[in-house]
């Protein structure tokens, strides 16, 4: 799980951001006066799913831990999370690496 910082000036601009986020199907899962944590939950392809489950009824049982794992691993550690803030510089004072928009959405609707 990679955590995406985008950059905001003021509590409204993160309002902002979280409005179009939102629209995304983004959650909000904790929000500060300084910083608002969303996360969009991925649960896997639903082609991948139905073939791993055509597989596990008709040839392969084992098939379905792998449909599972998949499962698993998309709605663990592929959902993207994404930290919009007001901070520059973390606990240690060294300055924040920001991600774009465009980061954070291309991987909101990438596939694996």
């Amino acid at each position: 799980m990679k955590l995406y910082i985008l950059s905001a000036d003021n509590p409204k601009d993160m309002e902002s951001i979280s409005q179009e986020l939102s629209l995304k199907k983004f959650k909000v899962a904790e929000e500060s006066s300084d910083f608002i944590l969303m996360i969009k939950r991925r649960f896997g392809n639903f082609l991948i799913h139905a073939v791993c489950l055509i597989i596990a009824l008709g040839y392969f049982s084992p098939m379905l831990f792998v449909n599972v794992a998949y499962f698993t691993y998309s709605y663990l550690w592929a959902s993207p999370h994404v930290l919009i803030t007001t901070e520059k510089v973390d606990d240690e004072g060294n300055p924040l690496e920001f991600s774009t928009m465009d980061e954070v959405l291309k991987k909101a609707t990438s596939i694996l």
